[in-house]
């Protein structure tokens, strides 16, 4: 009897344990990413100043998986929540990916594009259609974050 248990007990473990997340998986959910921009960088409806912020995809109860939020570095202030549509691209690379429109005027770069480590889909930030138009125009630029494999912090647009 007390072999029954025991196998019982860790046939339920076993399952608890593939059940479960692992911890190097943490952030996959909400795509959780710690930038540092060196430059203020533009988004929708506001400008970023240079530092370290933290792109999260929201947690909202509705189930889009196309809003992002923007918090400082300790991510104790909400700096800008922001809808964007779904972003394709051919190749998954293996760091966080930024797409930047790069006005000649004297304005920051604009976030076009965010891909999170591992993934062909990503988020395309939308715009008023008058800096669409803008943006569209500008030169585009693509940069890979440098930073840990861990996928949580990187320093992108030096």
């Amino acid at each position: 009897m007390n072999n029954r248990k025991a196998i019982s007990i860790l046939g339920l473990l076993l399952a608890l344990a593939i059940i479960l997340p692992t911890p190097a998986r943490a952030d996959e959910y909400d795509q959780a990413s710690q930038l540092t921009f060196s430059q203020p960088v533009q988004i929708p409806g506001r400008v970023l100043p240079a530092g370290t912020y933290w792109f999260v995809l929201a947690n909202t109860s509705i189930g889009n998986r196309n809003i992002i939020q923007i918090f400082n570095s300790d991510r104790s202030t909400l700096y800008a929540t922001i809808s964007t549509i779904v972003a394709e691209r051919a190749q998954a690379s293996d760091h966080t990916a930024f797409t930047f429109a790069v006005p000649d005027s004297m304005q920051p770069g604009a976030i076009l594009t965010w891909f999170y480590p591992g993934r062909k889909t990503g988020h395309e930030f939308v715009y008023p259609a008058q800096d669409e138009k803008e943006l569209a125009s500008a030169e585009h630029q693509t940069v890979v974050a440098r930073g840990p494999v861990a996928h949580q912090t990187a320093v992108a647009a030096d």
